[in-house]
């Protein structure tokens, strides 16, 4: 058994040095140059062809002008109306004081409400982006400079505007 073994172990080893052996020799073999491409004359003459229809299709297109824009595609005309065909006296035109002034829309959204129980109750605290950033902020703190919380409820935050004191209302959609 111990010959056997050891036979084993010997043949083994052999094998494991000739393929190191065979590893570490460099046989470096000539490198053979690339032959050059022959080229078809009838390729090259359609592919200067092509060119050439390349360019005039680019000339055509003009990419580098700007569109005209003479209609448009996603309206349709309006049907002229009789009363628009006949000829009207002046209509006067209500003063612009009648006309409600712009809502301005509000740079801030709330984006969710967290709670945490303590000793003297919940304590809420509103999550609210706006200006590129996000604010946790509970009540009588500031959102930036411009507003303060006033209140959290459940699903709202009551913020108080400190330019004018408005309120503005953010309720969760």
């Amino acid at each position: 058994m111990n010959v056997k073994r050891t036979m084993m172990i010997g043949a083994a080893g052999g094998a494991v040095a000739v393929w190191i052996a065979a590893a570490a020799t460099s046989n470096t073999r000539p490198v053979a140059p690339i032959a050059p491409v022959k080229t078809n004359a009838a390729v090259e003459k359609s592919g200067a062809e092509l060119a050439v229809e390349v360019k005039r299709l680019h000339e055509r297109l003009r990419p580098s002008d700007t569109p005209i824009h003479s209609r448009d595609l996603f309206r349709y005309a309006a049907k002229p109306s009789a009363e628009a065909s006949a000829p009207s006296a002046a209509v006067p035109i209500a003063p612009s004081a009648a006309v409600p002034p712009p809502v301005a829309v509000q740079p801030l959204k709330l984006e969710g409400l967290a709670e945490d129980g303590s000793d003297q109750g919940v304590v809420r605290t509103a999550i609210i982006s706006g200006f590129g950033d996000i604010f946790l902020v509970k009540e009588g703190e500031n959102v930036t400079s411009r507003y303060r919380v006033a209140k959290i409820s459940p699903d709202a935050v009551e913020l108080t505007d400190l330019t004018d004191d408005t309120p503005v209302r953010l309720a969760l959609r």
